[in-house]
């Protein structure tokens, strides 16, 4: 009866550690999908958020997934709050092929794209090759503005006023108020409290 026992629990230890390691494999196997993928994140010279910015690329680097930094004109970009980002590529030097997503991040300072050609083509252009194209809090103005957003479903800061929304509606997309709205390739976020949950969709529509 003992030497039943015992094989009986050596049995159960051999198969914990197998299942163990299938698992394991499973979870890097899922990591290491992310490898090779590259984001270019846009960020506004100065007043960009600072949590907009700083949690998805957080998020996008514990995937293992290569960050570039873009701006206008600046090699170090300033956050609202203080924070301070390096400017890896201005946005005029920047080729759409070598990225799978392009994220534009919000803030006040985002504005500053709203009438820039260069980032409109940026996101005209991401969208056409079929990229994942996202933006947060003012930020998806500038697809609306890019014109990729007519018939789609997307979400915006929500000012009080209408300012932004009216912004989507007038260049033919749905507004729906939620934090996060995705359509198709398109992932719009409305504010700061959603930049965890922004990240974690760019990711997962890249995986």
């Amino acid at each position: 009866m003992r030497k039943l026992i015992f094989l009986l629990l050596v049995v159960s230890i051999i198969s914990s550690i197998f299942l163990s390691g299938c698992v394991n494999k499973d979870i890097n196997k899922e990591t290491n999908n992310m490898e090779g993928k590259k984001i270019l994140m846009v960020i506004a010279p100065k007043n960009f958020r600072d949590e907009e910015f700083l949690k998805p690329r957080e998020i996008f680097e514990k995937n293992n997934i290569e960050v570039t930094v873009a701006s206008k004109g600046v090699k170090e970009a300033t956050g609202t709050l203080g924070a301070k980002a390096d400017v890896d590529i201005d946005i005029g030097e920047v080729d759409v092929d070598k990225y799978d997503a392009v994220v534009f991040v919000g803030g006040g300072g985002a504005s500053v794209y709203y009438e820039d050609s260069t980032a409109l083509n940026i996101a005209r252009e991401s969208y056409e090759k079929d990229k994942v194209v996202a933006a947060i809090c003012i930020a998806p103005g500038i697809l609306a503005k890019a014109g990729i957003l007519k018939g789609k479903k997307a979400t915006i800061w929500d000012s009080g006023n209408r300012e932004f929304i009216k912004i989507l509606e007038e260049e033919g997309a749905t507004y729906t108020g939620e934090n996060v709205e995705q359509d198709g390739k398109i992932i719009t976020a409305n504010g700061p409290h959603a930049a965890e949950e922004f990240g974690e969709r760019i990711v997962k529509s890249l995986s």
